[in-house]
């Protein structure tokens, strides 16, 4: 027996809004530069992680643990979204997301120095 979950009106919505827009950015200035937005989210919620663990010094090792579970993810997703046609733009979107996070971790090591 195939365990099937159910399709609830919310996860309906959510495949509806990335579908517009995905549709809505499909003029080349609209993906990059919401992909661009993304890079910039991800620089900063990088660099304020970092900056917060810093301050911190309590949870270091956690932090540090997270960040790379939540990395790790981003790229099992890309993994998995790679070849289908119509998650392309997913891929850009996560793809910006997490070298967004990597340079916002950087610098901010680069800052601990």
């Amino acid at each position: 027996m195939v365990f099937r979950p159910q399709k609830t009106n919310f996860q309906l919505k959510i495949v509806e809004n990335i579908q517009t827009l995905t549709k809505w950015a499909n003029n080349p200035w609209r993906r990059y530069s919401l992909s661009l937005i993304i890079l910039l989210i991800g620089y900063f919620l990088g660099s304020s992680l970092g900056m917060v663990s810093a301050v911190v010094e309590l949870m270091d090792p956690i932090a540090a643990f997270l960040s790379v579970i939540f990395i790790e993810i981003l790229i099992l997703l890309r993994r998995n979204f790679r070849f289908e046609k119509k998650k392309k733009f997913l891929v850009l979107l996560l793809d910006a997301l997490r070298l967004g996070l990597f340079y916002g971790f950087f610098t901010e090591s680069l800052k601990l120095l």
